[in-house]
């Protein structure tokens, strides 16, 4: 992970509204921030892209999703993901602490509420990284959000980068090309579309958004 990368640590459930490290913070501004939605099927590069925006941007952070996959290797608690239980993820959602969730593959996701609304009355951009249902339920919540989506060149090549990482067995990449079919088919919910082709073009592509969204007057 670059070291110039924007992003914070999610608090943790006992405090939700706990500031960031001093002398980490971002450029702030004095007016509320926005609420970006970047969504797109997995593999397409979704990751890559953001780590670039919030190098260049300034003044955006990524809210860390909670979730209840196994830790991977090299991923790091509080920065990639909140790793949690289900029975503490359940008692979270009953108790509202979510803007969305969303299940997938047997686990659990979902993207802290007061973390995010704090960030956004602080003047940042806050970016969300997540499924295409979960965007649809922000999108219910924070009708004023920008979603954006990230689709691939190609299905040929979305399965390529599938399996070119290797973090998965066969069977999750032919739930995730037909997880990617479905998505792919309801483009229409988001604001914006970006394609992946070229790496440069596509984060110059989602830094343009986010640059024009910062300008727009609104109501």
């Amino acid at each position: 992970m670059p070291a110039s990368r924007s992003k914070q640590s999610l608090p943790k459930e006992s405090d939700p509204d706990s500031e960031p490290v001093s002398g980490s913070e971002p450029l702030r501004r004095t007016t509320p921030g926005n609420l970006f939605v970047l969504t797109g099927p997995s593999g397409v590069g979704k990751n890559t892209i953001i780590e670039r925006v919030l190098a260049e941007a300034g003044g955006i952070v990524e809210s860390v999703s909670v979730t209840t996959r196994k830790q991977r290797e090299r991923e790091l608690d509080g920065v990639d993901y909140f790793f949690t239980d289900r029975e503490s993820f359940e008692k979270m959602k009953k108790q509202n602490h979510f803007i969305e969730s969303a299940e997938f593959a047997g686990n659990y996701y979902g993207t802290p509420r007061n973390w995010v609304e704090n960030r956004i009355m602080e003047g940042l951009d806050v970016v969300l990284v997540i499924e295409v249902q979960g965007a649809k339920q922000v999108k219910e919540q924070f009708p004023q959000s920008i979603l954006i989506f990230l689709a691939p060149p190609t299905m040929d090549e979305l399965e390529k980068r599938l399996r070119t990482r290797a973090t998965e067995p066969e069977d999750v990449i032919a739930m995730r090309l037909d997880k990617a079919g479905q998505e792919m088919k309801e483009r229409d919910v988001f604001h914006y579309e970006v394609v992946n082709e070229d790496i440069d073009q596509a984060v110059n592509n989602v830094l343009s958004i986010v640059y024009a969204e910062r300008c727009r007057i609104k109501p």
